[in-house]
């Protein structure tokens, strides 16, 4: 049974610890993952700041590939801005026929605060997705010869030698996060997937509500698919925020709130330099801040699937949530919550619990026929 549940491997670790097992323990979590029939599993690319250790994800998506059976594997994503639009496009390639059809690439412009490593300013970075992703596209999914040339880059005659897996094409999504408008129309504007990110990095106070800029960004999307002519699925959006599961409330807030304090307080603020709390907020209940706003799910296996429920709700509908996992706790409690996540919470979201509990009720009822 599908789960319609996946993850989302930034992936940060805390400094501190050896990267060699770090690196590892991503394909570690993604087999476990597989066993457990999660659906998909992105991995992002990231240079700088020292928690976000990959800055090749396609050579990890490679890796797991070989270690899986089921689970589609994601860049997530490819900032477009940082790589020739043929490099990108041969490497997906290869991926599909690696994971026997299971890639999906995940294109979005690229982080701000890592411009600076390309000699670009981020504003750069925006324009340059927008010139490169109708090539890679082309190059991915088309047929034709591309000739281009722009300031960055240029295409002669370009073609790529090897066909895709599939008779299909390879699924191609666009990140979103924010209050973006641009990312929503560019969706719309291709007819792609959409993923977007639940992960406000600050500012979250009781009564703030992510949810509501989730769903302004479908209805840009939608907007731009209606001008251009485009269709786009509800089915293939998903939405990445951290989840943690336990056998009680109590006990999940416990196990990740030492590891949030520091994923915020030491990654985000002083790492990244951004601002985490809003003016007057206590950093004692800067998790419970993201929780009661919806940039978070944390909490027993009834409430997080009441949480599920009221983001379905609240955005009108998605296909895939994706669990970002942001290393808060031990990889012990990490594989548990996976594991609640699968055995007990995918069921009452998806249905296939319904059917053997149809087949007990059939069978009291009959026997008082």
């Amino acid at each position: 049974m599908h789960s319609r549940i996946g993850l989302f491997l930034s992936p940060v670790h805390e400094t501190g610890q050896d990267p060699h097992l770090a690196i590892h323990r991503n394909l570690e979590l993604v087999e476990h993952a597989d066993r457990l029939n999660f659906d998909e599993a992105w991995f992002g690319e990231h240079h700088t700041l020292g928690w976000g250790l990959v800055g090749a994800p396609e050579t990890l998506i490679a890796a797991a590939s070989q270690r899986t059976r089921q689970i589609r594997l994601a860049n997530g994503v490819v900032p477009l801005s940082g790589h020739h639009p043929f490099h990108v496009a041969s490497r997906a390639v290869h991926l599909d026929h690696l994971s026997r059809g299971r890639y999906i690439l995940g294109v979005g412009p690229g982080v701000p605060f890592e411009a600076g490593v390309f000699g670009l300013d981020a504003k750069e970075q925006r324009k340059r997705l927008d010139e490169a992703l109708p090539t890679v596209l082309e190059l991915v999914n088309g047929e034709e010869r591309v000739t281009q040339k722009t300031d960055w880059y240029e295409l002669r005659d370009a073609k790529l030698q090897l066909p895709r897996f599939g008779p299909g094409p390879i699924e191609v999504a666009v990140a979103t996060s924010g209050t973006s408008v641009t990312s929503p129309r560019l969706i719309g504007r291709h007819g792609l997937s959409m993923t977007s990110f639940a992960l406000p990095f600050a500012l979250l106070t009781p009564g703030t509500q992510e949810h509501i800029g989730l769903a302004q960004q479908w209805k840009h999307a939608e907007e731009a698919a209606a001008e251009y002519g485009q269709t786009i699925s509800r089915d293939a959006w998903r939405i990445a925020l951290p989840v943690h599961v336990a056998e009680t409330g109590a006990q999940a807030f416990a196990e990740v709130r030492d590891g949030y304090d520091r994923w915020l307080f030491e990654y985000f603020k002083k790492a990244a330099g951004r601002d985490v709390l809003a003016p007057g907020a206590s950093r004692d209940r800067a998790l419970e801040a993201r929780v009661e706003a919806g940039g978070a799910l944390v909490g027993s296996v009834d409430e997080v699937v009441s949480g599920i429920r009221r983001l379905q709700e609240a955005t009108g509908g998605f296909g895939t949530l994706l669990v970002y996992v942001a290393d808060w706790t031990s990889y012990e409690n990490t594989n548990r919550s996976l594991e609640l996540l699968a055995r007990h919470v995918a069921p009452r979201i998806n249905g296939s619990a319904a059917r053997p509990q149809e087949a007990v009720d059939w069978a009291i009822a009959a026997r008082g026929r």
